[in-house]
């Protein structure tokens, strides 16, 4: 089994990628890693601009999510990965695992209404642990970070607790995430509290 560091992944015998590259393929035919990222990022932003697409808090409507955010990226945008990844070393949840991960995770919210009528407190409380499992599943190739924080928006809009996601501080923000991986969730509650009203 090879391995492959893909834009900080690790990825093994990974078939998303062009032959004898780390550049993930996609639908413009972008060869350049760097150029690829920057069309990903600028592409992607303004997709979270429009409205996002309404559901039910489960993990259809979280994969319909990822795909309108990166439908003019990729075209597996919305399905769930077929490979092993990690990052740093630290694997994420297996692709055969990715279904009932994902399922059990999203139960916990009833459709939003777990959110529903906790107090500033409480609500972080919830709203970390969620965040941390769901980013430990991993469940698309690419796109994750951007899936879950268009996500998480969502959420914070229904349940009363608006966030202010243009206040999220990249360096700071993705060592508290990492943190949240190993079981450590006080950094990851820090920056979130720093993102509600």
């Amino acid at each position: 089994m090879t391995s492959h560091g893909i834009a900080g992944y690790d990825a093994f015998d990974d078939p998303y990628c062009y032959p004898g590259t780390t550049v993930l393929r996609n639908l413009l035919d972008i060869r350049d890693q760097s150029e690829l990222d920057a069309f990903e990022v600028e592409i992607s932003t303004l997709r979270a601009d429009e409205p996002l697409p309404v559901g039910n808090f489960d993990p259809a409507h979280y994969r319909r999510i990822h795909h309108h955010l990166f439908q003019d990226v990729y075209d597996w945008a919305g399905e769930y990965r077929t490979v092993r990844t990690s990052k740093g070393g630290n694997l994420f949840c297996y692709p055969e695992n990715i279904p009932a991960q994902m399922a059990a995770l999203f139960a916990r919210l009833r459709g939003g209404e777990a959110f529903a009528d906790l107090s500033r407190e409480a609500f972080l409380d919830q709203f970390t642990s969620f965040l941390a499992e769901l980013n430990a599943v991993h469940p698309f190739r690419e796109g994750n970070g951007r899936s879950q924080l268009s996500f998480v928006g969502l959420i914070g809009e229904v349940s009363g607790h608006p966030l202010h996601l243009e206040k999220l501080n990249k360096e700071t923000f993705l060592p508290a995430i990492i943190a949240s991986y190993f079981g450590n969730l006080q950094p990851l509650q820090d920056e979130l509290n720093t993102l509600l009203v």
